[in-house]
């Protein structure tokens, strides 16, 4: 079964960037996995990302969801199966490719949530109840509201489910941010359900006792304000192993 796996990636958290990338390699994941970033300057020079943006009140603005994106990822996520099905398919059978934002800390091996990915499904997610009552996060970034809220972030995607063949380049380039974000292209019943440490919300999330994957969604440690929340010792360490 093929697999990779896709980091959302945001020029303002390289350091995000390197601590999900290193620590995916750290725990075990097989140098034959491939670990890319899904990156929206390549993108565009492709031309497989073609929504109009803009510049608001010094933040990115998508001009069709007229909302703020508070990272350059928040709608090209959408993309990871085009990106995955244009690879070189090296076995027989469904193909998976992991999708998670860069503000994660990657504390378990990945391969149970792969080998454990029902193929009945086209994706399969953390279904958050995740209603944030701060108006911001990050670096001041607004703090936007929508249904299935950070369902995304932590994405297993079938790609050679029927389903998924609705979310074509067209689609990610035309419909609003918040749709794809509920997954407009597929039934419910099409939507698995994943444990919650598979997307663990720092700070946001029901206690677990040692989730897999630490969501640093309101902000990483490197950020004012949250130097302090769950997890940032081993944020921070994992950063230093990556200088070294």
């Amino acid at each position: 079964m093929d697999k990779s796996i896709w980091i959302g990636h945001e020029p303002r958290e390289a350091a995000a960037f390197a601590v999900a990338r290193s620590s995916i390699r750290r725990v075990g994941t097989l140098r034959e996995i491939p670990v890319k970033g899904v990156v929206l300057s390549k993108l565009r020079a492709d031309g497989l990302y073609t929504r109009p943006t803009s510049i608001r009140d010094g933040r990115l603005w998508d001009d069709i969801s007229e909302a703020p994106m508070a990272t350059e990822f928040a709608i090209s996520r959408f993309l990871v199966p085009h990106l995955a099905k244009a690879q070189p398919q090296q076995s027989v059978g469904p193909r998976l490719a992991v999708f998670m934002d860069c503000d994660m800390l990657v504390r378990k091996l990945l391969y149970p949530l792969l080998a454990g990915f029902d193929p009945g499904k086209a994706v399969a997610v953390v279904k958050h109840n995740h209603n944030p009552t701060a108006t911001t996060k990050m670096d001041g970034q607004v703090q936007t509201r929508y249904a299935r809220k950070n369902w995304s972030s932590v994405m297993v995607f079938n790609i050679d489910h029927p389903a998924n063949e609705a979310l074509t380049v067209e689609l990610v380039n035309t419909v609003p941010g918040r749709d794809l974000h509920a997954f407009c292209w597929l039934n419910d019943d099409e939507i698995g359900e994943l444990d919650h440490g598979w997307n663990y919300l720092a700070g946001n999330s029901p206690p677990h006792p040692n989730p897999a994957i630490v969501h640093f969604t309101d902000g990483i440690p490197l950020m004012a304000g949250y130097e302090n929340c769950e997890f940032a010792d081993e944020w921070r360490a994992e950063l230093d192993n990556w200088a070294r």
